[in-house]
């Protein structure tokens, strides 16, 4: 059997859809798309063309990166999906998740709202559960996850989920940390693998 880790070619990015958001985290929003450009790595977002996801988009873009859009029809009008984005138009919120999900190998979440937050916590919920073992790592800007990665080790020390629940995802405080994060997750997870299917 094979050891050699599998590339990640797709990152889906969950963040926030509001222009109001931190300039800086725009900004780095744009960075992170430029940086999954230059990677080779397509990227895989919630389709819009408005806040951090705007931004990111318009980053892998601007860097010649491949991108995927996926947004429900009724969000169309709201956030605007960017032209130049290869986007799929689905009828439902659910529709959504899943195809992003399916099309991604690893998932960044960046600051953003209840969609976010939903978003995150669904796909921790479904590796948790051993439906999945693909890489999730936030970004973690000015401690803007901390409370919620407060909550989650609350769960461990109240013996609500094993130590182990703590290895399904991982923070990093720069943009740019990301995507060398969710590559070293891939590795751990494939040597993992390696070592169930010969025991």
């Amino acid at each position: 059997m094979s050891t050699a880790t599998p590339a990640i070619g797709s990152i889906c990015v969950y963040c926030g859809s509001s222009d109001a958001a931190d300039a800086t985290w725009l900004s780095a929003a744009a960075q992170l798309g430029r940086a999954l450009a230059e990677a080779d790595i397509r990227l895989v977002y919630g389709g819009g063309g408005v806040g951090l996801m705007g931004a990111c988009a318009r980053g892998a873009l601007s860097a010649g990166g491949r991108v995927l859009g996926v947004i429900p029809e009724f969000l169309l009008n709201r956030e605007g999906a960017v032209p130049e984005v290869e986007t799929i138009v689905v009828q439902s919120m659910h529709q959504r998740k899943i195809r992003m999900f399916e099309e991604a190998d690893a998932f960044a979440v960046l600051p953003g709202a209840i969609g976010t937050l939903e978003e995150a916590i669904e796909l921790i919920s479904w590796r948790r559960l051993g439906l999945h073992d693909k890489p999730i790592a936030f970004w973690n800007p000015d401690g803007f996850w901390a409370p919620l990665i407060s909550l989650f080790s609350s769960f461990v020390d109240r013996r609500l989920v094993p130590p182990s629940f703590r290895d399904c995802w991982i923070t990093v405080e720069e943009v740019d940390q990301l995507i060398p994060a969710l590559q070293a997750m891939s590795k751990d997870v494939s040597v993992d693998r390696h070592m169930r299917a010969r025991t």
